[in-house]
């Protein structure tokens, strides 16, 4: 069975996660919005759930609307708060797609869209975000942590400038969520996204965070479920199983962090032994649990093709999207050179992880690093 090294992309749903939604599944199948007894006792495990995830992020006295994914909160924020012209929306380089293409999308309507530098470490500065603020910028988006770097941001700072300028303020929490502490009334934003299956929690199933006093477009029209904000008949079983997770990721938080940061540190120090290997965003405060890097003269395609075939599940910071995978949008963004960001590959450790398998996966990353530059010497003598 394959190390899986791969939890910023999914994770396993955790054992008493999986018990929670059972019954939702089978014998408590009411409808949440009927009236009758089974009807109410669905509303009521989604309320719970509710109530569950905005813990997570201490959200009391907020709004939490349940969405399809992470990605569809996303686009909620980015379409839903979008000011009519000639207001602005600026959004960070380094953000997930299912931020930048909302907001392309955007510009495609005739919006103004700015997009936000990162600097060299992969972090939205103050000057920059400042320069990107026009005076008719009314949405800003920038994310608590980046899925293929880690780097966490300031948010409370950067949407305290944002706010100042009159703009509301998203975050793709996404990827942070479990992982540090989020706090959405202190972090000044107005608009928050989740998702469940970023921790141990089923796919399937989002949440979009929003301020009491922030109105918003829905996507999805028809019932008037949630608010009127997503109409669609709840995934009960889903919103549960979310709520659940986020129980339990609230409650195994620093424990988590403790071990995750333990197999970083451990990893990174093998790396840092290799020559040539470079890893990215080093320098900036970064999610405990993710590790993402280069090796000199190595494609990541073909290291990730040899470290599977060797038992390991990692991930490139690419998107495929023809033979040869683009290089990472967010490595670019960092003023990272092409040909170093094709073979950028990304670590990201999970509950089920333990030291012995950090130390198979180095043992087989060197030896594989070893082999394709042998490779490469032959080729070109």
């Amino acid at each position: 069975m394959s190390v899986y090294l791969d939890h910023n992309a999914t994770t396993p749903v955790d054992p008493a996660v999986w018990e929670a939604m059972q019954p939702y599944l089978r014998e408590a199948f009411g409808n949440p919005s009927s009236r009758h007894a089974p009807g109410r006792r669905a509303r009521a495990a989604v309320e719970a759930a509710r109530e569950q995830v905005a813990a997570l992020v201490d959200a009391g006295g907020a709004r939490v609307v349940f969405t399809g994914s992470g990605t569809e909160a996303n686009n909620l924020a980015l379409l839903g708060a979008a000011p009519p012209p000639p207001g602005a929306v600026a959004v960070s380089a380094i953000e997930h797609s299912s931020v930048l293409e909302p907001a392309r999308a955007l510009a495609a309507r005739g919006r103004r869209v700015d997009f936000i530098p990162a600097d060299p470490q992969g972090r939205i500065t103050p000057a920059a975000l400042d320069g990107a603020l026009a005076p008719e910028t009314r949405l800003v988006s920038i994310m608590t942590a980046n899925n293929e770097t880690g780097v966490i941001q300031d948010i409370a700072a950067l949407a305290d400038r944002a706010r100042a300028r009159g703009a509301l303020v998203h975050s793709d929490a996404v990827q942070a969520a479990g992982k540090i502490g989020l706090d959405f009334a202190a972090s000044g934003v107005h608009l928050m996204s989740l998702s469940a299956h970023k921790i141990n929690g089923p796919k399937g199933v989002g949440a979009l965070v929003i301020h009491k006093r922030v109105d918003l477009e829905p996507l999805i029209r028809g019932g008037g479920q949630e608010a009127g904000l997503r109409a669609g008949t709840e995934n009960v079983a889903g919103i549960v199983g979310f709520g659940a997770a986020a129980e339990l990721a609230r409650r195994r938080l620093e424990a988590r962090a403790a071990q995750a940061a333990a197999l970083q540190a451990r990893l990174e120090a093998r790396l840092r032994a290799l020559a040539g290997v470079e890893i990215f965003g080093a320098g900036a405060a970064r999610l405990c649990n993710t590790v993402f890097f280069a090796a000199a003269g190595i494609d990541g395609a073909t290291l990730l093709l040899k470290l599977d075939q060797s038992g390991f599940a990692a991930a490139s910071g690419s998107a495929c999207s023809s033979a040869r995978p683009d290089p990472s949008h967010v490595l670019l963004a960092m003023g990272v050179d092409r040909e170093r960001a094709y073979g950028a590959i990304r670590v990201s450790f999970g509950a089920d992880n333990a030291a012995e398998q950090i130390d198979a996966f180095a043992d087989a990353l060197e030896r594989e690093i070893a082999a394709l530059r042998r490779m490469a010497l032959r080729e070109t003598a």
